[in-house]
């Protein structure tokens, strides 16, 4: 192994042996970029060993970073988040819980399903994974365990459920990967729906067939009569959350807008909902406006960070150490993605999900598509395999979300219990999407026909 090339290996291992530190993770990439550059220098013109990199070559970083910047396709990443926050703000999520609880509490494992739906519509209305579990745990968690509810069941279903708006458009995880990789945020919008919708098909069947298999861990409640009032109740529930989906994919999908224009028609409606739920005022507006600053510059410092970091990285050569060890693999191309996924899904224990959408994506990808694999599929099924990091512990964000509002009588221990099944869920999607690329493929190529 060359000397650039061990550098390069050093580097890679000190960023994640410093993400268990606990320090900022945007400061952790930028310093390693600078620490690693001056390291290089130093060896070759202290010991002249060999390194092409230099403070001239770093220096690209400025240009580099600017082009993130003013980059048009992360205009729509503030506007994505004002949207989800504003939403949370709204009252829709407990309008829905009242009219699904009504039609599906008298079932075994209705609630289960109610919080599962819910959360199907949440995530295709905020994508924001911290809110939708909070939410979910504050109006979900108490009513079933009122109701006699495993405790790991209830814990699991509200930290999974809460995990769909990472992937479920508009997503901001799709965001970031689609100026990652230099993509259509479009497609990947398209390409991510049905995969979304078949996770969420999964967790329903999996809670009926629990409760029918184990009635006391899941049970019904009262029967309500269900008429056209409670019928007409659900629509007037479900009709704001679905005109806004309709307008920001619908105005995608018919080529009527741009991802970012759609992303600004999304938070003017989110704006206008709350205000016609009469849940808008100054200190509401304060209150989203500071949490989408903050988010928002959270991303963007991980953003720059990265950028800086895959630069020296790839200026040591890491990239095509990578991209060597991979081919020299003993497998055919379908076990190469078989193994980086493996890889993605061990590393999302201890990653988080931006982590590895900025650093593992962008070296792996290229691989991939050299194989001859779509590019619009492998990404949602790297997305995908991310979407369990937030349920693996020890850093699984998902379970620290809900632990933080969750009853005393709920300890990290139960909602690891709980998360398993759902883990193996989401495998379970992975595999079929793996093995029917139609899934993924179809819708994009639908909007361009």
């Amino acid at each position: 192994m060359a000397p650039n090339e061990i550098l390069a290996l050093c580097m890679f291992l000190s960023f994640i042996g410093l993400v268990f530190t606990g320090y900022p993770v945007a400061w952790i990439l930028g310093g390693l970029s600078i620490l690693f550059t001056a390291l290089a220098i130093v060896l070759h013109v202290d010991f002249n060993v060999p390194f092409s990199i230099d403070w001239n070559y770093t220096s690209l970083i400025v240009d580099r970073s600017w082009n993130v910047m003013e980059n048009w396709v992360m205009v729509a990443l503030p506007m994505f988040i004002f949207m989800g926050l504003m939403l949370d703000r709204s009252g829709i999520a407990r309008e829905l819980m009242v009219s699904f609880s009504r039609l599906f509490g008298g079932v075994r494992g209705g609630l289960a399903v109610t919080v599962t739906l819910i959360g199907v519509l949440l995530a295709a209305t905020t994508g924001i994974i911290g809110a939708s579990v909070v939410l979910l745990a504050l109006l979900g968690l108490p009513v079933m365990l009122n109701q006699g509810y495993d405790k790991s069941l209830a814990s699991g279903t509200v930290c999974a459920v809460g995990t769909l708006g990472i992937l479920i458009p508009p997503s901001i995880m799709l965001v970031l990967m689609a100026d990652r990789m230099a993509m259509s945020v479009g497609d990947l919008f398209l390409g991510a729906v049905f995969p979304g919708i078949m996770l969420g098909s999964l967790y329903v069947a999996y809670l009926l067939g629990y409760a029918w298999l184990r009635p006391q861990a899941a049970p019904a409640g009262e029967r309500e009569t269900v008429d056209w009032k409670a019928i007409g109740a659900l629509f007037v529930a479900i009709l704001p959350p679905a005109l806004l989906i309709l307008a920001v994919l619908g105005s995608i999908f018919f080529g009527l807008a741009t991802p970012t224009e759609a992303a600004g028609v999304g938070a003017a409606a989110a704006l206008l909902l709350a205000f016609v739920k009469r849940q808008l005022d100054r200190g509401v507006m304060k209150t989203v406006l500071i949490e989408t600053t903050r988010t928002t510059a959270f991303i963007f410092g991980v953003l720059l960070g990265a950028t800086a970091f895959a630069l020296v990285l790839r200026g040591l050569g890491g990239d095509e150490l990578i991209e060597r060890a991979l081919l020299n693999l003993p497998f055919e191309p379908a076990g190469i993605v078989i193994a980086i996924l493996f890889a993605t899904f061990l590393l999302g224990f201890f990653l988080d999900w931006i982590e590895l959408t900025l650093i593992i994506l962008p070296l792996v990808s290229p691989v991939v598509v050299n194989l001859g694999f779509d590019p619009v599929w492998f990404t949602v099924l790297f997305a995908v395999c991310l979407q369990t990091s937030f349920l693996t512990p020890p850093v699984g964000f998902s379970i620290f979300y809900l632990k933080g509002v969750a009853p005393s009588e709920i300890d990290v221990r139960t909602i690891y219990r709980g998360v398993i099944p759902f883990i193996a869920l989401q495998l379970i999607g992975l595999i079929v999407i793996f093995n029917w690329q139609d899934l993924v493929t179809w819708l994009p190529a639908q909007a361009y026909r």
